[in-house]
């Protein structure tokens, strides 16, 4: 049996995400739970690695590396930040061993943007940048991370120049329970329904400015003339997003298009919003770009 190397962990606000890898990069055994920053705080970090870990088999002795919001100021312990412009490999050389632990546990660092005109931070998608992009990817990448908070990074030789942050997943969260718009939305089924969402992209996108009132027309066009809850969802859905790309696609974009990481019903959905505005989009899995990040940082700092 292939014996295992180290422990690769991406701890999110709300998600654990725990895999041990042989030296190869090969996932051996996985773990996955919703003891994020915000359930970890409470029960105790430790107590919830080393209850992951005994799951998985680990031996005492393997390293752990850990990305993510475990390195927050209000995580386990700080990991701090590398500042923009941020070579990726300084994030490898910049991972924090947790004190007081007999097993040799490192959590890697976020980014910070100190511009006091767009100040802005990251943690846990610099190693999925790593992962997608590697050490030395030549030329430049426009690269989008689609989530809760949505990055987008512009990389060039390596290098992380700078980057935004878009609330636009936390905002169709809030816009959708919280608003008048709820009952617009209210009793939506899983259908997806594509063509009212890449309308609404189109519609923001055009018109940035006019958000807040393309917002309302889920509810004022159901009123008026009809449709169903799944589309009046897929309008919030896709204003908010073409809102974002409009940001984000406001410079220039390279000729490769943009490289997007993520998964799932988040990889379907961008790659339904770029379509919609006719941009290019190299996609990777969110999944395998953090694993592959963590591998990186792992072979730098334990193999000699």
């Amino acid at each position: 049996m292939t014996e295992p190397a180290y422990v690769a962990v991406d701890w999110g606000t709300s998600s654990f995400r725990l895999w041990l890898v042989d030296r190869a990069g090969k996932v051996l055994a996985e773990r996955r739970s919703d003891e994020g920053m915000l359930a970890a705080a409470k029960t105790g970090f430790p107590a919830v690695l080393q209850s992951h870990l005994a799951a998985v088999d680990a031996p005492d002795h393997l390293p752990v590396l850990v990305c993510g919001m475990a390195g927050a100021k209000t995580g386990w312990i700080e990991a701090g930040y590398v500042d923009t412009p941020a070579p990726l490999a300084a994030v490898l050389k910049q991972a924090v061993r947790v004190p007081g632990e007999a097993r040799d546990i490192r959590i890697l660092p976020g980014i910070a943007q100190r511009d006091e005109r767009a100040p802005d931070v990251m943690r846990g998608e610099e190693t999925q940048l790593l992962g997608a992009l590697g050490l030395k990817a030549a030329g430049e990448a426009l690269v989008c991370m689609p989530g809760t908070h949505s990055k987008w990074v512009r990389v060039k030789s390596g290098i992380v120049e700078r980057f935004s942050t878009f609330m636009t997943g936390e905002l169709f969260s809030v816009v959708s329970r919280e608003t008048i718009l709820s009952f617009a939305v209210a009793g939506a089924d899983a259908a997806e329904d594509v063509a009212s969402f890449q309308a609404a992209v189109r519609a923001a996108y055009a018109a940035p400015a006019f958000a807040a009132n393309l917002l309302f027309t889920a509810r004022s066009r159901q009123l008026l003339f009809g449709g169903t809850p799944a589309a009046a969802r897929e309008t919030l859905s896709g204003t908010l997003i073409g809102v974002e790309l409009a940001a984000g696609l406001s410079g220039s974009v390279p000729q490769a298009g943009v490289t997007l990481i993520a998964s799932g019903r988040l990889a379907a959905l961008y790659r339904h919003a770029f379509d919609a505005v006719s941009i290019t989009v190299q996609p990777i899995d969110a999944d395998e770009a953090v694993r592959r990040g963590l591998s990186m940082a792992a072979a730098a700092i334990w193999t000699k």
